[in-house]
C-alpha cells in the first residue's frame, strides 16, 4: 500500500472527516476479482467478514489513510454549483494495485460531511445494490468503469419516499478527479495549486506528458481521447449515463456514478429515463454533444495556466472545436464493427458506402422500434447461418430478419463480402447477448429490498458480467420487457 497522495494537495480540496457510526454493519455482498486485484482477498474469507463489514461501513480503518470528502464543483443540467462536493462519500484509501497502478477506494453513503448541504449523507439498499449491478456489468461489457468492491447494510432505515434499508457501497476507481475538481480549484482563483493539481492528474494518469512542452493542451486532449472511448462505449452496448454533469465525468474516463442510468431496449436517440432530466438534456443520442460541452467547460478551468486568457483560448478552442469530428469517426468505426465491417484503411467511397449502410440501418430500427441490442445478434446469427456466396438477401432457415431489414441486408451482405467468418468473429467481440436490461435490474432489487434474497441478483450479476458468452443462463435474461419500457423512470439515489 502507498501513502496518501491526495492530502498533499492541499486542504483547499477536502476535508479530514470520518464516516459516521454505523450501529450493525453486514457485509452483503463482495466483489471477489476486485479484492484480489488490490491484495485484500482475505477479508472474504468467512472468518474475515466481520472484520471486513466494519472496515467497509468506515467504522475500522483499512490502513492509517486518514479518511477524506472531496471538494468539487460542476454544472449541472447547465447549471454551476461552486460548491459541491462528497456529500456522502469518504475516500479511505489509496492502494495500489495488482497492474501497479494507484486505485482510490471510496465509500458511498457513509455519512454526512461539509459538502452534504440538506442530505443525510446516507444510501438506501437498492441504490447500492444497483451500482454493484451496473458497474460489473459494464466491465464485463468492456466500457471503461469504476467497479464495486462491497455492499454493506448498515442496519438503519433512511428516510426516501418513506423508510429503506440502509447500505453503504464501497467503490473502486483510478482516481476520483472530475472535471469539476478542475472547476472548483479554477474558481479559487489559485493558480499554483491549480498548476499542482494538473500535475497531479498527469502523474496519475497521463505519465507520458510529464515532460511535455505543451503539458496543458496534451492533457486535455488525453482527456477528450479517454472521453470519447468511454462514451463510444455507452454507445455501443446502449447504455445511458442519465446524468452527465461535469461533477460526473472524471479524468481518467471511468464510468462513475450509475444512479439514474439505464439501458436502452428499443432503439431511439432520445430515449430518457431519468426523473430528473425533464428536457431531455442527457438523452442517449445527444451524449456525445454533452461530452464536449463538458469538456469545454473543462477547458475553461485550464486557461487560468496561460499567460493571457486569450492565449488559453486561441490553443484550447480549436481543440474542444475537433471533438465532435473525432466523436462521429470514433462512432461510425463503432457502428461498423458492429455490423462486422471496418472504415479502417477503406477507399472513400467504401467509407460512404458504410456510413450510409449505418444511418440506414438506425433510421429503420428507429421507425420499427426494433431491440438495441437484440437486432445486432439476430443479424449475426442470420449471417452465421447463411450459404456463403453473393445474392439476394434471403430467410435463413432457423432465423428470419424483420421485413424491414430485408433489402438492407442485401447492401450489407454485398459490404461483408465472402469473409463472413472475420465479419462474424467482429460482430460477436462487439455485440454482447445480454445487457442489464431494466426490468430484471428493478426485479431483482425489488425481491433483495423485500425479501432479503440476494440470489437472483447474483443469478443477474453472473450472466451480465460475461455477456459475450454464451451459458446455461443466457436466454433468461434477453428478452426486453413485454410492453417496453413505457413509463419506466429512474433515479438520482440520494
Amino acid at each position: 500500500m502507498r501513502e496518501a497522495s491526495y492530502c498533499g494537495l492541499g486542504p483547499q480540496l477536502f476535508q479530514s472527516i470520518s464516516p459516521a457510526l454505523c450501529p450493525q454493519p453486514r457485509l452483503l455482498l463482495w466483489n471477489e476479482g476486485v479484492a484480489a486485484s488490490l491484495g485484500l482477498q482475505h477479508l472474504g474469507q468467512n472468518e474475515n467478514r466481520d472484520s471486513a463489514s466494519q472496515i467497509f461501513a468506515g467504522q475500522t480503518a483499512l490502513n492509517a489513510f486518514s479518511p477524506l470528502a472531496l471538494a468539487y464543483a460542476g454544472h449541472q443540467f447547465g447549471h454551476y454549483n461552486p460548491s459541491l462536493g462528497d456529500g456522502r462519500a469518504h475516500l479511505i484509501a489509496e492502494i495500489t494495485d495488482n497492474h501497479n497502478i494507484l486505485r482510490d477506494v471510496q465509500l458511498k453513503g457513509s455519512g454526512r460531511t461539509r459538502y452534504s448541504r440538506n442530505g443525510d449523507g446516507k444510501c438506501a439498499l437498492k441504490p447500492a445494490l444497483r451500482e454493484y449491478i451496473m458497474s460489473e456489468a459494464m466491465y464485463g461489457l468492456g466500457v471503461p468503469t469504476t467497479r464495486t468492491l462491497a455492499v454493506v447494510s448498515t442496519g438503519e432505515k433512511v428516510m426516501r419516499t418513506g423508510p429503506e434499508d440502509g447500505a453503504i457501497v464501497t467503490r473502486v476507481a483510478d482516481s476520483h478527479l472530475r472535471f469539476g475538481t478542475f472547476q472548483y480549484v479554477a474558481a479559487l482563483g489559485d493558480a499554483e495549486l491549480l498548476t499542482a493539481l494538473l500535475d497531479y492528474a498527469i502523474e496519475r494518469h497521463f505519465p507520458e506528458l510529464a515532460t511535455s512542452e505543451h503539458k496543458v493542451a496534451d492533457f486535455l486532449q488525453a482527456v477528450m481521447a479517454r472521453q470519447v472511448e468511454t462514451i463510444i462505449g455507452w454507445m455501443r452496448v446502449g447504455f445511458i449515463h442519465g446524468v452527465m454533469n461535469t461533477d460526473n465525468m472524471t479524468i481518467s474516463g471511468e464510468t462513475i456514478d450509475y444512479g439514474p442510468c439505464a439501458m436502452m431496449n428499443a432503439y431511439d436517440p432520445q430515449t430518457v429515463f431519468s426523473s430528473i432530466d425533464t428536457m431531455g438534456r442527457y438523452a442517449f443520442g445527444n451524449q456525445g454533444i454533452i461530452a464536449q460541452w463538458n469538456l469545454a467547460r473543462l477547458a475553461e478551468a485550464l486557461i487560468p495556466l496561460y499567460p493571457t486568457q486569450q492565449q488559453g483560448v486561441d490553443v484550447l478552442g480549436p481543440l474542444i472545436s475537433r471533438f465532435i469530428k473525432q466523436f462521429d469517426a470514433a462512432f461510425d468505426q463503432m457502428m461498423a464493427t458492429k455490423l462486422g465491417l471496418s472504415l479502417e484503411g477503406a477507399d472513400e467511397d467504401v467509407r460512404q458506402a458504410v456510413k450510409a449502410l449505418i444511418e440506414n440501418l438506425l433510421n429503420i430500427m428507429q421507425a420499427a422500434s426494433l431491440d438495441y441490442t437484440q437486432t445486432f445478434t439476430q443479424l449475426a446469427d442470420w449471417l452465421r447461418e447463411r450459404p456463403t456466396g453473393k445474392g439476394p438477401a434471403i430467410a435463413s432457415e432457423h432465423v428470419i430478419l424483420p421485413a424491414a431489414l430485408t433489402e438492407w441486408s442485401s447492401r450489407w451482405l454485398e459490404l461483408i463480402g465472402d469473409d463472413r467468418s472475420t465479419a462474424l468473429a467482429q460482430m460477436k467481440a462487439n455485440n454482447p447477448l445480454v445487457i442489464p436490461r431494466n426490468h430484471q435490474v428493478e426485479d431483482v432489487l425489488e425481491i433483495a429490498a423485500q425479501t432479503g434474497d440476494l440470489a437472483p441478483l447474483r443469478r443477474l450479476v453472473t450472466v451480465v458480467s460475461s455477456p459475450y458468452e454464451w451459458m446455461p443462463a443466457t436466454a433468461d435474461y434477453q428478452s426486453p420487457p413485454a410492453h417496453g419500457d413505457a413509463g419506466y423512470r429512474t433515479f438520482c439515489g440520494t
